[in-house]
Formats: C-alpha cells, structure tokens, sequence
C-alpha cells in the first residue's frame, strides 16, 4: 500500500542570491495642476510626494452610504433587560409563593401532629386513671380458688 522507503541522499542545490538594483531617481518634472470641478473626480489623478516622485493612479469615487433603517426609539439593550427583569420578578413571585406554601404546609403538618398527641396522650390518660368498671378494693386474681385482695391472701 506504501512505498517503501529508501534512503536517497539530499541533492546539493546551488543558492542563487538575488540583490534588488536601485532604480536611479530621474529628473521628473511636476505633472500640471488641473483645476478639478467641485464634486467630480478625475478618472487619473497624479500625485507629487515630497521627495518629488509623482504617483499616478486610479482615483476612487466615494460612495455615501445610506442607513438602512432608522433605529428604534428603544434599543433592544434596554428592551432585553426589561423582559429579564419581568422574567426575574415573576420568578421571586413564584419562589415567593412556593415557599410560602411551604410554610403553611409545614405549620399545619406540625398542628396534625400536635393534635394527634394531645388526643392520643388524653386517651392513655383516661385509660391509666379510670377503673374500667372494677368497682371493688382493687384487681382481683384468683388463683387455684384462692383470692387475693390489696395484696392479702383470703383463702
């Protein structure tokens, strides 16, 4: 699939040096000024640098650019910020709203709760502190025929 290689020694190529030659200034005289009509360029315009060398080249009309479109009276900077500042307040407002379900949800799971054992503690109370219809000296066992009462055996 690939070639193989093989080692060729480098070739030696000569180097060619190439010196710029200096072009020798001539005697150039100024190009006449021609007296141009306001608002109308030339198709060729030359120039005289300071040094005298004239240079002569196309001259490029300017065009004026017209805008494309007026700008609005608000920028749509300002009308981002002010559809994200809504965006951020309905947001708070939600949040706000949340959590404030939140806590009355917490407060009435909490009143359940407290609810729930004074009902359930006021019903061992009553349980502990009433006789349940043993209206005698105390529990009665019998064991084998034989009674006791107040912790005195009868038998």
């Amino acid at each position: 699939m690939y070639p193989d290689h093989t080692h060729h020694v480098p070739t030696q190529r000569a180097v060619e040096v190439h010196q710029p030659t200096p072009i020798a200034p001539a005697v150039v005289t100024p190009a006449p000024v021609v007296p141009v009509q306001s608002g109308t360029v030339p198709a060729v315009a030359s120039i005289v640098l300071p040094d005298g060398r004239i240079v002569t080249g196309y001259a490029i009309d300017h065009t004026q650019h017209t805008p494309a479109a007026t700008p609005p009276a608000v920028s749509r900077t300002a009308v981002n910020v002010a559809l994200g500042g809504i965006g951020f307040l309905a947001v708070c407002g939600g949040l706000l709203l949340l959590t404030s379900f939140i806590a009355a949800l917490t407060a009435f799971i909490t009143q359940l709760i407290t609810l729930a054992a004074v009902i359930f503690g006021g019903w061992i109370a009553v349980q502990v502190l009433s006789t349940s219809g043993h209206k005698g000296d105390g529990t009665t066992v019998n064991i084998r025929k034989a009674t006791f009462k107040r912790n005195h055996f009868h038998g």
